[in-house]
């Protein structure tokens, strides 16, 4: 599995009715994971409406939606086509109010995280991994590696975990760390901008990749298991 299969891993066809709101938020949180990074072009609409299982009016309304906030430009006529202008956005202060009024959600994301990340490690250790797919997993490690603090980081950190994700072969559990990392980006992007945190996660990413390349399921699971608890405590700390 190549990087550019990453949508066809994660896009899904949505399963409520609130369709046009739907697409935004799932196209939205595909952009700022990572999934479709700054330069791609977005798949056809005919074809990402299929993926999500809307119309292309909800579509088009959707896309239109992401322009207003400057994640993707749209060029119309022959060879056009809406690309991904979004690379990370800087993390702003939190307002302390908004994360207490958040902090029973927000706690609840990271429990629901510490789940289903290592159980995804386990599974993609238990895959029997092409030399493609090998070669994906330890390209998007070193591609965090050599993000450095700030957005990219952030990006590129998001790409790695929905990496993992994919090799588990589970659409539930892709689905269920995509909606982990987007509750929790706007935490998790704090996180990117301090270089010491920077530095431990590189260390913990390694080992969990290290396992999974190994095909040892327990240990991927263990090391998922401890990246999942590091983060945790230390946007707990944020959550006081």
């Amino acid at each position: 599995m190549t990087t550019h299969r990453l949508p066809d891993a994660v896009l899904r066809p949505l399963s409520d009715t609130h369709a046009f709101a739907s697409t935004v938020e799932r196209l939205g949180a595909a952009i700022r994971l990572g999934v479709f990074a700054c330069g791609d072009q977005l798949p056809p609409e005919r074809e990402l409406a299929v993926k999500l299982g809307v119309s292309r009016v909800n579509l088009r309304e959707a896309i239109a939606a992401l322009r207003e906030a400057e994640m993707v430009q749209t060029r119309r006529g022959r060879g056009g086509g809406t690309t991904v202008v979004y690379a990370g956005s800087a993390a702003q202060p939190m307002d302390q109010a908004e994360l207490r009024r958040r902090s029973p959600q927000l706690a609840d994301a990271l429990n629901y995280r510490r789940v289903v990340e290592p159980g995804a490690a386990y599974l993609a250790a238990s895959s029997e991994l092409t030399a493609e797919q090998r070669d994906w997993l330890a390209d998007s490690e070193a591609a965090v590696r050599v993000a450095g603090p700030g957005p990219a980081y952030r990006v590129a950190d998001a790409r790695l975990h929905l990496a993992v994700a994919a090799l588990s072969g589970s659409p539930m559990l892709i689905e269920a760390v995509t909606r982990a990392q987007s509750s929790l980006d706007g935490l998790l992007s704090l996180l990117a901008t301090l270089p010491g945190t920077i530095e431990q996660s590189h260390q913990s990413h390694r080992a969990v990749i290290a396992a999974i390349l190994a095909g040892d399921p327990l240990a991927a699971r263990a090391e998922m298991e401890q990246n999942c608890d590091a983060t945790a405590a230390l946007l707990r700390t944020l959550l006081e």
